[in-house]
């Protein structure tokens, strides 16, 4: 059975514990939440005995095998830990996880986490796990859904924020979940809630925008792929915000522009396929873009005509020169203006 990640906990609080769980997904916060709910149930159950099993890439997966169908001297109810940080067991591991689900063991639980996980990760494996036990899939929190995912950590917490607030508290977490939950944390214990409050307790009202602005630090975490992800997506203020960051992190023009440009070339190779009458999609599958990247590739095309992408690509060029000091200009202000018409599909004139 596939569940979501915030409803595992309640979910495993009304029922017996299955055989086999599958936790997995780039979201280090989420699976970490999600696999200590399912060890304290497992305490609760009386799996008093826990053993961590590190499966890299030279695991022996007859260690696994024999482990499982070992006695054990010391308890009768076993946890198994197994950390799969690739998500890809191989074909050995899918093997042996296969088996094990086939006929799992009395009185046995065993947790795979993964730091990893995509359509490509799953097989007979996944398959044979959702069938006698539960499989986790966290995706990475997306830009608009950051805001309803805060709201609803402070909710958990006996607090509120206003719509104008809560959008505050996701520009300065965005990027870095880790920090977000640690924010939420620190306004629970600044605000109070609980059965306890201290004496500044706020429970029960809502957080305005500028007590948010004074209460949390700026925990925002850029990099240049985000940045390139949100020209192509035509967030034009967002750049703008991301470059200021990156460059008062000490990011350089001429460290940033191989990714932008990458982008950009693919971007009008797409474009010239559209223009020519071509498949897209097809074109997007063999360039191996992932799926969940092909609808903002698809409106980056439909923003701009060919010939405007090309001569992206040309901006592109000139103003790694500049970086690089072989032609003047404010290769900064440049970057700007570019990924700012990127962004825009109303841009007439690539500024100069």
């Amino acid at each position: 059975m596939e569940i979501k990640p915030d409803r595992f906990a309640q979910q495993i609080a009304s029922e017996a514990l299955k055989p086999v769980y599958l936790i997995a997904g780039s979201e280090p916060l989420i699976v970490q939440e999600c696999a200590d709910a399912l060890r304290a149930k497992a305490r609760e159950q009386g799996y008093s005995e826990r053993e961590v099993i590190d499966a890299d890439k030279d695991f022996d997966w007859d260690e696994l095998a024999m482990g499982l169908a070992s006695l054990s001297l010391f308890a009768t109810r076993r946890l198994f830990d197994l950390r799969l940080p690739s998500g890809k067991p191989g074909k050995d591991g899918g093997e042996a996880l296969r088996k094990y689900c086939d006929n799992p063991p009395p009185d046995t639980v065993l947790m795979i986490t993964a730091q990893d996980w995509s359509r490509n990760h799953a097989g007979k494996w996944s398959e044979s796990i959702t069938k006698v036990g539960h499989f986790v899939p966290v995706w990475p929190v997306k830009l608009h859904e950051l805001n309803d995912w805060l709201l609803r950590r402070l909710r958990s917490r006996g607090l509120g924020a206003t719509p104008e607030a809560a959008a505050l508290l996701a520009e300065r977490v965005e990027g870095n979940l880790l920090a977000a939950a640690q924010e939420v944390d620190k306004l629970s214990l600044l605000l109070g809630s609980g059965d306890a409050p201290p004496a500044n307790a706020r429970a029960g009202t809502l957080i305005t925008a500028e007590e948010m602005l004074r209460l949390v630090a700026d925990s925002s975490r850029y990099d240049v792929f985000k940045l390139a992800d949100a020209a192509l997506s035509g967030e034009a203020s967002r750049c703008v915000r991301m470059l200021a960051a990156l460059r008062a992190e000490g990011d350089q023009v001429a460290g940033l522009l191989p990714i932008i440009a990458k982008e950009l070339l693919q971007v009008a190779t797409l474009s010239r396929v559209h223009a020519s009458g071509g498949n897209v999609m097809n074109a997007m599958r063999e360039a191996r873009i992932w799926d969940n990247k092909q609808a903002m590739y698809r409106r980056a095309v439909d923003r701009h005509p060919c010939g405007r992408w090309e001569a992206f690509v040309g901006e592109a060029g000139r103003i790694d020169r500049m970086a690089k000091g072989r032609e003047a200009g404010d290769a900064w202000l440049a970057l700007e203006r570019l990924l700012l018409a990127i962004s825009d599909a109303k841009a007439r004139v690539l500024l100069a």
